[in-house]
């Protein structure tokens, strides 16, 4: 017997040793869920989760190992809270685009297990939601390269959904065409704006016409019916797969650190979290914004993000979107809310959650 099946007689071994340990597992999970399912506690337990991989990675000797036996860690927990989703509810969770799209992508990680229906718009899976006729929505918020994504805070603004989580996925964008197709064959370039955008240096020197469609997924679905190689997609290796389509060029986003931020809103608000986001409106007067930054900066918190979107029928006046790093169940965000009341005409909370970020 050689040293390669040597080796593969001790991973065969351990993978049927494995086997057992992981019913063992599942096993326990089912109690687990059944225990949360009685007390109305949440599956996601962020504080539960980190402890739980600090706690095992320190069982690991070798540190050369110890990045990919985090992986693993995440992957098992990912397997078991989605397991727990099947036990507990049937769940349903909507994503924008079709099938193969980058929502999809993050959609499939975050809910590997749970029936997805795609939606062509952002306000269809908005109305979904608040209808209660799905349990989640995916949808892309913002690139890291272009900025917003769409209309997404106006219609925060006007449904009656949370933000429940928000997860960061890297997005690495290919150029598809048909099979036996050339780069120099390329003469029309079809995908969602943002994918566009995405590209911009790649597509300005190909020299190509760019055309704007719904999705990327749809895009590269239409490339592909036509059967014509002067057409070509950006889109997802996983879109490529799908429609059968070759990739002509791959990784041709502007940015090598392009990601997608997207939400995941709900009909209900998570119990806990380390960010909160909110929207509110102003009094039409001097230093009104400057104060919110004053209060948000005097108890102590860390403000990351910004926006403000125009007022409809209120010509230059907007309402703003602020993401703030901390607690909403401590005493200090009940006090922040309190004193941004005496400023602002409206507040409305969007949710609390803890960011994901994709392994890649």
């Amino acid at each position: 017997m050689n040293e390669l099946e040597q080796a593969r007689l001790v991973i065969n071994d351990v993978d049927r040793q494995m086997a057992d340990l992981f019913l063992k597992r599942m096993q326990a999970v089912e109690s687990v869920a059944r225990y949360k399912a009685a007390r109305h506690l949440p599956i996601f337990d962020p504080a539960r989760e980190e402890a739980l991989i600090q706690k095992n990675s320190a069982y690991i000797e070798d540190l050369r190992y110890l990045p990919y036996y985090e992986k693993f860690l995440k992957h098992t927990i990912g397997l078991s809270k989605a397991y727990q989703s099947t036990l507990i509810d049937s769940t349903v969770v909507g994503y924008f685009g079709a099938e193969g799209s980058h929502t999809h992508v993050a959609e499939q990680r975050l809910f590997p297990c749970e029936k997805a229906v795609s939606y062509a718009t952002f306000e269809e899976i908005f109305d979904a939601v608040d209808a209660g006729e799905i349990s989640y929505g995916v949808i892309p918020f913002e690139n890291s390269h272009t900025g917003d994504v769409g209309n997404i805070l106006d219609l925060l603004k006007s449904h009656d959904v949370y933000i429940r989580r928000v997860y960061d996925l890297k997005i690495r964008q290919n150029l598809l065409g048909l099979p036996g197709a050339s780069l120099a064959d390329v003469k029309t370039v079809y995908s969602h704006p943002q994918g566009l955008m995405q590209c911009k240096e790649f597509l300005a020197q190909a020299g190509v016409e760019q055309v704007a469609y719904a999705s990327t997924s749809q895009a590269a679905k239409y490339v592909k019916e036509t059967g014509d190689a002067r057409l070509a997609a950006i889109a997802s290796l996983a879109t490529a797969e799908l429609y059968g389509l070759s990739v002509l060029a791959a990784d041709i986003n502007t940015s090598d650190d392009n990601t997608t931020r997207f939400i995941i809103i709900a009909k209900s608000m998570a119990e806990n979290g380390d960010r909160f986001s909110l929207l509110f409106t102003l009094h039409h007067q001097v230093g009104q914004l400057a104060k919110v930054m004053h209060i948000v900066g005097d108890l102590g918190f860390n403000l990351e993000c910004i926006k403000s979107r125009p007022l409809k029928n209120a010509p230059w006046q907007y309402y703003f979107y602020i993401e703030v790093v901390g607690d909403l169940s401590g005493a200090a965000a009940s006090s922040l809310l309190s004193q941004l009341k005496e400023v602002c005409t409206q507040i409305k909370v969007l949710g609390t959650y803890t960011l994901e970020r994709s392994d890649e």
